[in-house]
């Protein structure tokens, strides 16, 4: 018998089960998208982004609609009957084929045991409608502790960030300022009739009205412009970049503020992007390559000094560092069930051992930027707190700045409805000898 593949549906509750495993949607969903013809890729990657987008909600649904949780060898079944409660309640999906195709697709999960469960459930969800939430976490789909967490650090703010984490990000680029101005990009981008408007804070930034696939992008292919939110573009204008500086771009993967910096001063001395990502570190160069852009690569832990400086202090050092992604969760809604409250921590220690062996490399006189894209003070302005009483010739550098909030030891940015995501910059100074 002819090999015959997975409905979609199928293929989806197995992503969704290897985002329970721990496998980001970024490891799992490419070789899932393999598995369709290519008109039904757009849909699995919709299916699967949205669900974990309003996996809490869907899964107080379903759990009020189970009488007894599944076995473990049939959870692939819970996750996809969250498939379908997503199209029932998110999606213009006709409802019949939804019920009918996910039952099929059940069978061909070959658990067909299982298919007057899940008949039953979706055409009693179908019938009765979505039920009110039981309480925040499935109110604004977000998992319990980081509702909690959100509530204790921005009393007045977690319900906007809980709900802009539900919406789905704008699009925005980063114009090669070495190849063209904001102006003359606008001016090609209306000329291929996609509607745009400058960034308000990055000044090569550009957002756009509506996202499109980027090879409908003016010389995209050729280095034009890169895609990359107005938050993260934000660092160049805080290392104050010179020509002939020694420049380190620590924890570089995928790149695009390796290559922001290079585009920001076309005279630097050197440009060194590590990455401790064997399979991450492919991606800086693919895009240095697609900008025409150089940079010396290396695979190595940036904390760990002897394995790879080479005894060269840097003028500039850009630290972007490892932290819960609780700024990007509309980019990646996969953080919702990937983090836990119990990485907090271990995060912390790994950012402040960072910023440590960071500093030991830095030149005198030379200047450090700290930026994460989490919203939580313990990765934020408490670890520059922490770091200046371990290091109390550092300066602080005020940022002078109308973006974000003023949190005295670096500025805050929240995510915003329609513009940038959440992210966090302090500037650190080191005194001259």
């Amino acid at each position: 018998m002819a090999y015959q593949p997975l409905p979609f549906r199928a293929v989806a509750a197995n992503v969704l089960l290897a985002v329970e495993s721990g496998q980001s949607l970024t490891q799992c969903l490419p070789p899932a998208l393999n598995q369709l013809p290519p008109e039904q890729r757009p849909q699995l990657q919709a299916i699967c982004y949205g669900t974990c987008r309003w996996f809490h909600r869907l899964e107080g649904e379903l759990n009020q609609r189970l009488k007894k949780p599944l076995r473990k060898p049939d959870r692939v079944v819970h996750h996809l009957m969250l498939v379908a409660l997503f199209q029932l309640r998110f999606s213009e999906q006709a409802t019949y084929a939804v019920l009918n195709e996910t039952v099929e697709a059940c069978r061909a999960l070959d658990k067909p045991h299982l298919t007057g469960l899940v008949n039953g459930v979706l055409r009693a969800a179908e019938r009765e409608g979505a039920p009110e939430p039981k309480d925040d976490s499935s109110r604004y789909s977000h998992p319990v502790w980081m509702v909690e967490k959100l509530r204790h650090n921005w009393p007045d703010d977690w319900q906007t960030i809980l709900e802009t984490n539900n919406t789905q990000a704008p699009m925005t680029l980063r114009v090669n300022a070495l190849r063209f101005s904001r102006d003359e990009y606008l001016k090609l981008l209306s000329e291929a009739g996609i509607e745009a408007k400058p960034t308000r804070f990055a000044p090569h930034g550009i957002q756009l009205d509506r996202p499109v696939p980027v090879e409908r992008l003016p010389w995209f292919e050729d280095g034009g412009a890169s895609v990359q939110d107005e938050a993260a573009q934000l660092c160049t204008t805080l290392l104050d970049l010179q020509p002939g500086q020694r420049v380190l771009d620590a924890c570089a993967a995928p790149g695009g503020k390796t290559c922001a910096i290079l585009e920001a001063c076309g005279e630097l001395g050197e440009v060194i992007a590590i990455d401790e990502s064997a399979e991450r570190l492919p991606r800086v160069q693919e895009n240095l390559d697609r900008l025409d852009l150089h940079a010396t690569l290396t695979q190595a832990d940036a904390a760990d000094i002897d394995s790879w400086w080479d005894g060269a202090q840097f003028d500039r050092i850009l630290l972007d560092v490892p932290c819960s992604a609780t700024g990007v969760i509309r980019r990646h809604p996969d953080i919702k069930l990937l983090r836990r409250e119990s990485d907090i921590v271990p995060l912390a220690s790994i950012q402040l051992g960072l910023l440590d062996a960071m500093w030991s490399i830095l030149k005198p006189g030379g200047r450090l930027v700290y930026a994460t894209c989490s919203v939580f003070p313990q990765e934020n302005h408490r670890i520059i707190q922490r770091f200046l009483k371990q290091q109390t010739q550092a300066k602080l550098i005020s940022i002078d700045a109308d973006w974000g909030r003023d949190m005295t030891t670096g500025r805050q940015l929240l995510p915003d409805l329609n513009s940038h995501d959440g992210f966090f910059y302090a500037v650190l100074e080191k005194p001259e000898l």
